[in-house]
Parts: C-alpha cells; structure tokens; sequence
C-alpha cells in the first residue's frame, strides 16, 4: 500500500477512535437495546412528550451506531479491494479503491466534527447577533461584512437564513443586525462565533488611505423549541410598538408594527420589524425566551460563557478572532491559534475550520489561555 493511502486510512482510523469515543462504543449496543425494550413499553406513550423525547434519542443513537458501522466497514472493505489489487496486479481495482478511501477520509471528518455537536441544544436554529462597536462608519461596513459572511456561510450549509431586524449605518453599513439561521446543528456550529470580531484594513472611506481599526460583537443563542420550556412572568417585561425603518420604496413599513420587548430583571432587549404586528410579538417572545435559555447554558458552561461575560465597551477587549488585510492577509482566531492567509475565504463563509477548531478546544477542556499558550 502506497504511503499516501497509508496516511488516509491512518486519518480515517483516528476519526473512528474519536466517533468511538464520542459515541461510548463499548456501552453503545446494550444502551440501544434498553431503548428498544422501553419503546415496546405498551404504556409508553401515555406521557406522550416523553415518549417523543426517548424516540429522539433512541433514533439519534441509532443514527451514531449506523454512521460508525458503515464508515468501519467501508474501511475495511476498500482496504480490502486495495490487497486483492496488489495481488493481481490489477491497478484500476487500487486506483478506484484509493479514491473511495479519499472520499471516505473525507466524510468521516465531518461526521467527526458533527459528533462534538451533542451539547444540550447543539441540534437548534439559532439566532445570531451583530452589533457594530466603536469606529462610526469603518464598523458599520465591517458589521454589514460580517453579516455577508455568516449568510454566505449558512447557504453553503443549506440553513434557512431569515433577517429578525437590521438598523441601517448613517452612512455606509448597518449598525446592527438580527439574524434567525435554521438547520440542524445550526447553533451548535455558531455558538463558538460568540465574541468581538476585530479587523484591520485600509479604510475606503479614509481619502489619506490609512490603515483603520474596527470591531464588532458577534452574539450567537439558541431558538428554544417547545421541548425547552422558559416561564416569562408578564410582569418583568415591558412591549412598546413603534413605527420600523426600511430601505425605502415598497420595503417601508407604514404601521406601527415593529415590537420591542424589554426582560426588565435581566434588561435584555429584543427586536422584531416584520409586517405584522402579530408575528413581531411572537418572534420577540421567542427570541427573549432564547435570551434567557441562553444564560442558563452560559451558567452551566463557563467556557461558553466566556464569550458573552463582558457587555458594551468593556467586551471590546474580549477579541475572538482577527480578520488582517492590511499590511498582511490573515485571519486568526485567538481562542485556538487557528489561522489562514486565505481571507477572501473566510469573508466568503468558509468557516469550518475556525468552528472546528474551538469545538475541539472545548472537548479537549482547554481555557482561552492554555490554547493561546499552547
């Protein structure tokens, strides 16, 4: 076997040892079989949000089991046409089978980055933030870039992409901009893009051509779907309606639909500026309750909470990732030591490889600073 096809099957192998690991492989069988010996429970599905809740799991174990399985025996199998074809001497049997093993090297990546997905609501939409920080225009147009990036990183993906709201910049850019992104695992993929995003560059709207510094936060929560229950007391928020702003033309809204919800207790604030005042209403309810849900997880996960720990200009010091174009092309993420020189990709949504990055980091356990140490 060729050296390069040896090192596939070696990357293939420890995307098998960390599915194995992720999955408690050793268990994985025998807890299945405890799953499908409740299912057959007759009474099972007398609390029927419990049953769909173990249907879930069980049906996501499955899932697990089968991936695993299926990537092992294609392993073996191609790993097996590859010793035949040696044999014989029969060079198209290796060549097909080595381009198997490429492609296979290549899913069990993903399905390996997919398994540190299995946070409490990793599998949720989400709703993503952007907020412009200090800098007038220069952060309004790296907002309205940052917002490019996320949506083009979401269409790659095949999520849903719905604009909540948008606050447009005095002259150039947005000042902010609400996003709902829906998929599955659509938060567990943005969650680690919490934080101050940070760039450098030659400013267009400097006419002396020098080299500018912006920032804006970037803030990624949960939709909580009705398996999450979050209780609102009617009395700790407050609803105004006002008129919303648009682009101009047929976009303008001409009633005073927009809604404003204020969580008095914890003086979050959400927005929604669709037609009707009605889906305003419920949108915001849903995006408070994520708020809120939201503040458990960061309760519960220091790691997580991390990127949120610092509110207004006290979090412009709390930089994720830099995005440098000028006088060098980089992007680094701070978290993880990740980086790239390939900034138009990243501008252009390809993001995998910073997300995958910190996903590690949090499984390995490392703090921001051991994985800047390290």
């Amino acid at each position: 076997m060729r050296a390069e096809t040896q090192n596939t099957v070696a990357e293939i192998e420890k995307s098998l040892e960390l599915l194995a690991q992720r999955l408690n492989w050793e268990t994985a069988e025998y807890r299945l079989e405890e799953f499908n010996a409740r299912v057959e429970d007759p009474n099972l599905w007398d609390d029927a949000e419990a049953a769909q809740k173990l249907m879930r799991e069980r049906q996501n174990l499955v899932d697990a089991i089968n991936i695993y399985k299926g990537i092992k025996q294609e392993l073996a199998d191609n790993i097996e046409l590859i010793e035949l074809g040696e044999m014989e001497e029969d060079q198209e049997v290796i060549s097909d089978a080595e381009d198997a093993l490429k492609t296979l090297q290549v899913s069990a990546a993903e399905k390996e980055l997919e398994a540190l997905l299995d946070g409490e609501a990793d599998s949720n939409d989400t709703f993503l933030e952007i907020n412009s920080g200090a800098g007038g225009t220069e952060s309004c147009d790296w907002a309205s870039m940052l917002a490019r990036m996320y949506v083009r990183w979401a269409e790659k993906k095949g999520y849903k992409v719905e604009l909540q709201s948008e606050s447009a910049g005095e002259e150039a850019g947005i000042k902010s901009a609400a996003y709902k992104i829906s998929g599955h695992n659509a938060y567990g993929w943005l969650k680690s893009e919490s934080g101050v995003h940070r760039l450098v560059r030659i400013s267009p709207f400097d006419s002396a051509a020098k080299r500018h510094t912006s920032f804006c936060s970037v803030w990624v929560y949960p939709v909580v779907d009705d398996n999450i229950e979050i209780d609102v007391n009617p009395a700790d928020i407050r609803i105004d309606t006002y008129r919303s702003s648009g682009a101009g033309g047929q976009h303008v809204n001409t009633t005073d639909s927009a809604v404003r919800i204020t969580h008095h207790p914890t003086g979050i604030v959400v927005t929604s500026s669709e037609k009707s005042q009605h889906q305003n209403r419920d949108i915001a309810m849903k995006a408070l309750k994520s708020r809120l849900y939201q503040q458990e997880l960061d309760r519960r996960n220091a790691a997580i909470n991390e990127a949120h720990e610092n509110k207004g200009d006290a979090g412009w010091g709390s930089q994720i990732r830099s995005y440098v174009l000028q006088p060098y092309q980089m992007v680094k993420d701070l978290r993880t030591s990740h980086e790239t020189s390939d900034t138009k990709g990243v501008l252009d949504g390809d993001l995998d490889g910073f997300m995958a990055a910190t996903l590690a980091m949090n499984v390995a356990g490392k703090s921001r600073s051991e994985a800047q140490g390290d």
